[in-house]
């Protein structure tokens, strides 16, 4: 990949997203934006890529970047609901360009990477919050449903966050976020798949910190509890529920800190995952949690 890439903002996917253009129409879309529409400073500290901004927390996290003054690119698969993002951000102190993007398209990643970056004119916070999470029934094993949450929680954020790595690597700064869960932090037997896709992620994330720590790069791992969100709205029941809005302040709140590698978001369920996690598996696996 060639070394001269930019700040670019992730977009947060959910299952209901419908699919989305090639990456020429993606390319025709930029096209029309006015030239040097965004032309931040080389190392501004104020340049963000959300993955799968959309709807949800990453939506959340776009708005309130480009409130604050941020350049953000914006990437999900609902072009729609990009564009609407984009529109409450015009004439605002921040703004905000959007790539319409399936996180499946491993191939287009490379150069999609490499336009958003060269957009922005450099990257400083990247926050990994696509994900999917479908409704399984407590008897249903479907391979399908399984595979598309390996895909999208965990293929794709891989294939995203590499190239990220490498980039903040060589610039020797940068902040990469990925959104877990809460779910990874023990086997439930309500979403097996899901859980195991959030606790890869974490690892995955945690061998990055360890790995880029020398080269300055800050490396956070978010583990909500329940948000309400549209990829949660088919659960029945949310436990101690917090708005996007309001899990979206926090994730950036410690993005920026130093405090935190790895935090529960609200705090308040890191004391619940401590709880859980003392169970022993006998009578874990007798519960419903």
């Amino acid at each position: 990949m060639p070394g001269a890439l930019t700040a670019v903002g992730f977009v947060t996917m959910t299952e209901s997203e419908a699919q989305v253009p090639s990456r020429d129409a993606a390319a025709e879309s930029r096209a029309t934006r006015p030239e040097g529409a965004l032309a931040p400073a080389a190392g501004s500290g104020r340049r963000a890529l959300i993955v799968g901004a959309s709807s949800g927390m990453g939506a959340s996290m776009v708005r309130q970047l480009a409130r604050e003054g941020y350049a953000v690119a914006a990437v999900a698969r609902r072009e729609e609901l990009l564009d609407a993002l984009a529109a409450e951000a015009d004439g605002g102190p921040g703004s905000v360009l959007t790539y319409a993007h399936d996180v499946n398209a491993i191939d287009e990643i490379p150069g999609l990477f490499e336009t958003i970056i060269k957009d922005l004119g450099g990257l400083d916070l990247y926050v990994y919050a696509a994900g999917v999470m479908p409704d399984v029934e407590p008897e249903e094993y479907d391979t399908e449903k399984d595979l598309l949450m390996v895909d999208v929680n965990l293929g794709g954020a891989i294939a995203w966050t590499n190239p990220v790595a490498r980039y903040f690597h060589s610039q020797r700064s940068g902040t990469i976020v990925g959104i877990g869960s809460i779910a990874g932090d023990r086997g439930r037997k309500g979403a097996p798949v899901y859980g195991a896709t959030k606790a890869a992620f974490a690892t995955y994330l945690e061998s990055l910190r360890n790995r880029l720590a020398e080269r300055a790069v800050r490396v956070v791992t978010i583990k909500p509890g329940m948000v309400e969100t549209p990829m949660t709205e088919h659960l029945d029941k949310l436990v101690m529920p917090v708005s996007a809005e309001r899990a979206a302040k926090e994730i950036l709140k410690v993005s920026r800190g130093r405090l935190w590698n790895v935090r529960h978001v609200p705090l308040r369920w890191l004391g619940v995952s401590l709880v859980i996690r003392s169970i022993p598996s006998l009578l874990f696996r007798r519960t419903s949690i």
